[in-house]
């Protein structure tokens, strides 16, 4: 608001002010306003028409009125009228009550556009400034439409003065953010480049601003931009502080159009003209070598203005990625940062280093500052700090410094922001496995991840040790013997016990000849902490018994006897319930043989992308530090040889339910069909329901696939584990085709029609998978009667509407098709129509 003086009248408003500032309470103040507001009222709506001197008073008082937060309803075509005047205050007033109280759904938008059209016709300077400060702070789509198309020509015109170039830059670069269909590419985009030789800074701050915004959205149109940008950059770099005087800032010339130049050249690759390129290269170094020398200040100001072109000439730097000589220069400016007593400093310091962590030319100068990174975390009062050393610490790990950054990360996570100890358990599991030369470090470093942070560990982590274990003879038995000894402390995670139940419940035969972990000992441990666990825990741990008895029959009566207790074939929850049931009568009618095959131990798992990375990956955005695994190429293998990876069998493991299950869980290790609710007494589909663990690879298949990690189309697709029941009275079970599937399927493979030839020997499997769709079939056919299943499973998290299968047949055939029916009571859903069975009876 124009300041009130002797030549600028006003007194009105000032004596206004005054009684606003004098008022005592909230109530007197309200009742001066309302009395100002009768008013202003009883003026505008006067006879006599006001001259602009008192529009524009009353304006001003109803604007003041406004911003102390009363509601204004009246005056805006009093300010509109304030746009005609050829007086400036009055104009200037009047753009100013528009830009603050009229939105963009305003009736008066026509009148207003007209009104900024006369005076950006009138090549008024001062005029043509106040109209595109208003088209800008509006910045409507109804004046992007308006005059998107006139303000290129303003910019670009040869006789348009300095300061409406500058303004004008600026209001187009507002309406391109606020309506960018509206701003045509054209002519002048060209000609807008060469507004960086403009001889005014201002000019050209104003236009590399806009260049910058528009060379991300259209590089190819600015692509020019890049010699001039290193031009003017040059001349600034070499130039003295006293050469741009009006531009220089405590002693740092230009310091803000530097920072906006070094942005635009990150929009590009480094230049392909090698002179251009080697200007470049002297501007960055000459920017490299000023950081060292002695400061021409001791304020502040000069500091930032200076070390703010420093961090965005490394930026620039770790961008290119091609200058080994500049990168490790700036890593070890950096490294100096690391130390400084500003906190700012040593934050994007260490936010800098990881990402130079990531060049092959200076991963090295990086790992040289691991001591300076480590006492960071260790000492450093402020948590986003400690959160980027951690992140640091993650992207320069590499195998000869693992085991010391994970014992570091593992130790500061004892006493770790309740707010990064997950993130920090993730990162910690993935260096353990992907740098683990001994696989029995990774096993020891897990379980006490588990101790140390067990609430943090999510089911991934434990999935993972479970996988590798599995995948890996050479870990097993010492496995079993470090999750033995561990269970024994008198408190431990929960997580802990199922890691230890699942391991022990597989290869617990391998420890079983030490009388200190014989078979009985073994199971007394697990079953003591039974009752200390949840629903889902204990279920598992069900489970385990009844492996148990198949490695160890000596203790099949003790478990018998858990198993037929009143708290278990009585429990109150059903899963529990029907799992003492089943195993106990599994355990009681089956022979050996049978028990060996269908309680065999599992395969190993196939290899795909690390479902703890995809999670960090997930946790953190794109663009971050976790996008490493992906840049550097010498250092992603696991100690198997290969890239970094993570072995899960969608057939075979069956995720216990958790909270993250329809969300996390599903965008972690990917999306997978949920299967139809079914009659639930039925143990195949309750395990799919409730997840058992992957622990009966052979439990849940039907003699007709002995081996579910067959694929029966070769898609390398996950294979059917699962047995369902028909709605039959037969009583015989058949297999279900739902399998819990990984989120990436192999495309058909060629020639899928001879995979049909395979159900001469089978009656269940795959006939079609891909993406979005799992198309099962099963079959059972006594004497000349047979009954077909055909299942439809959603892979997609979205449901399908109006899913009408349809079946082709000869005349021959259907004549001979008793019935294609579909039971209502099989389309229960779940959470989501995701599965559709049809039956077909011949």
């Amino acid at each position: 608001m124009p300041a009130v003086s002797k030549g600028d009248g006003m007194r009105g408003l000032a004596v206004f002010i005054s009684d606003i500032r004098n008022c005592k309470s909230k109530e007197a103040e309200i009742k001066r306003i309302n009395k100002e507001l009768a008013n202003i009222r009883s003026k505008f709506k006067g006879d006599k028409a006001l001259d602009g001197y008192s529009k524009k008073k009353y304006v001003c008082k109803l604007l003041f009125i406004f911003l102390l937060g009363h509601d204004i309803d009246f005056g805006h075509m009093e300010a509109v009228n304030l746009l005609s005047s050829n007086r400036y205050t009055e104009k200037q007033i009047g753009y100013l009550f528009i830009s603050v109280l009229v939105n963009s759904n305003s009736e008066l938008i026509r009148l207003i556009n007209n009104a900024i059209k006369n005076d950006l016709a009138s090549r008024n300077p001062t005029f043509m400034g106040l109209a595109l400060h208003c088209i800008a702070n509006v910045g409507s789509r109804e004046m992007a439409e308006a005059f998107a198309g006139e303000i290129p020509k303003i910019l670009v015109a040869g006789d348009t003065m300095d300061s409406v170039k500058q303004s004008a830059a600026l209001c187009l670069l507002r309406l391109y953010r606020t309506s960018p269909d509206f701003v045509p590419m054209g002519d002048w985009t060209s000609r807008v480049v060469h507004l960086l030789n403009d001889q005014h800074l201002g000019v050209v701050t104003a236009a590399t601003s806009l260049i910058t915004t528009l060379a991300q959205k259209n590089p190819e149109e600015f692509k020019t931009s890049v010699s001039l940008a290193v031009s003017r950059l040059s001349r600034i770099v070499t130039s003295a502080s006293t050469d741009l005087q009006d531009y220089t800032y405590y002693f740092v010339p230009a310091p803000w159009l530097s920072v906006k130049l070094l942005r635009l050249l990150q929009c590009y690759p480094p230049p392909e003209d090698a002179a251009v390129r080697g200007r470049l290269t002297e501007c960055l170094e000459t920017i490299l070598n000023k950081a060292q020398e002695p400061p021409k200040s001791k304020k502040v100001q000069h500091s930032n203005a200076k070390n703010a072109v420093l961090f965005e000439a490394i930026s620039l730097i770790i961008h290119h990625d091609s200058e080994p000589n500049l990168l490790v220069r700036a890593c070890n400016q950096l490294g100096q940062f690391l130390q400084h007593r500003e906190t700012n400093l040593r934050y994007l310091a260490l936010e800098s280093m990881c990402t130079l962590a990531s060049s092959e030319f200076s991963h090295e100068a990086v790992k040289t500052h691991i001591e300076t990174v480590i006492n960071a975390l260790k000492t450093e009062r402020d948590v986003s700090v400690r959160q980027r050393a951690v992140d640091l610490l993650y992207a320069m790990c590499d195998r000869s410094n693992a085991q010391q950054i994970v014992a570091e990360m593992l130790n500061y996570l004892e006493t770790a922001d309740y707010s990064i100890r997950e993130e920090i358990v993730l990162k910690v599991a993935i260096l353990a496995e992907k740098y683990a030369v001994d696989y029995t470090w990774y096993v020891d470093t897990i379980l006490n991840l588990i101790r140390i942070a067990g609430d943090y560990v999510s089911e991934e982590v434990w999935y993972r040790v479970i996988q590798i274990v599995i995948n890996r003879d050479d870990v097993q038995g010492y496995a079993a013997k470090t999750v033995f000894e561990a269970l024994q402390a008198p408190a431990c995670h929960e997580n802990l016990v199922k890691v230890g139940g699942y391991i022990l419940g597989e290869f617990g035969n391998l420890i079983a000849g030490d009388p200190r972990s014989s078979p009985l000992i073994q199971f007394n441990l697990l079953h003591s902490k039974f009752h200390l666990c949840s629903v889902p825990t204990r279920a598992l741990l069900l489970s385990t018994y009844i492996k148990f008895v198949n490695l160890f029959p000596e203790i099949k009566t003790t478990i018998q006897d858990v198993l037929r207790s009143d708290s278990q074939l009585k429990n109150a929850d059903v899963e529990l319930q029907q799992r003492a049931v089943e195993y106990l009568r599994l355990s009681t009618i089956a022979s050996t043989d049978i028990l060996a095959t269908v309680l065999e131990e599992m395969p190993p798992f196939p290899e795909r992308e690390s479902s703890i990375l995809a999670k960090l990956k997930k946790k953190k955005g794109p663009g971050t530090v976790t996008d490493l695994e992906e840049i550097k190429k010498e250092r992603n293998s696991d100690v198997n040889g290969g890239t970094e990876s993570t072995p899960v069998n969608a057939s075979t493991v069956a995720l216990p339910d958790s909270p993250l299950q329809g969300s996390l869980a599903e965008l972690v290790i990917g999306p997978r069909p949920r299967p139809s609710r079914l009659n639930s007494s039925h143990l195949a589909i309750h395990n799919l329901q409730t997840g058992v663990p992957p622990l009966f690879k052979g439990f849940f298949t039907s003699k007709s696939t002995p081996s579910p990690s067959a694929d029966l189309l070769g898609l390398g697709a996950a294979p059917l584990t699962s047995s369902a029941p028909p709605p039959s009275t037969t009583g015989s079970l058949l297999v279900d085709v739902f399998s819990d599937s990984a989120s990436v399927v192999a495309p058909l493979a060629p020639g899928s029609e001879d995979n049909f030839a395979r159900f001469v020997c089978k009656n269940n499997g795959v006939l079609f998978e891909n993406q979005l769709l799992q198309i099962g079939l099963k079959s059972e056919f006594r004497q000349n009667l047979g009954r077909m299943f055909i299942f439809y499973g959603n892979k997609t998290s979205t449901q399908f509407l109006n899913f009408t299968p349809t079946l082709i047949c000869s005349d021959e055939l259907q004549s001979n098709i008793l019935d294609l029916i579909a039971p209502p009571h099989m389309q229960v859903v779940m959470y989501a129509p995701d599965h559709y069975i049809y039956q077909m009876q011949k």
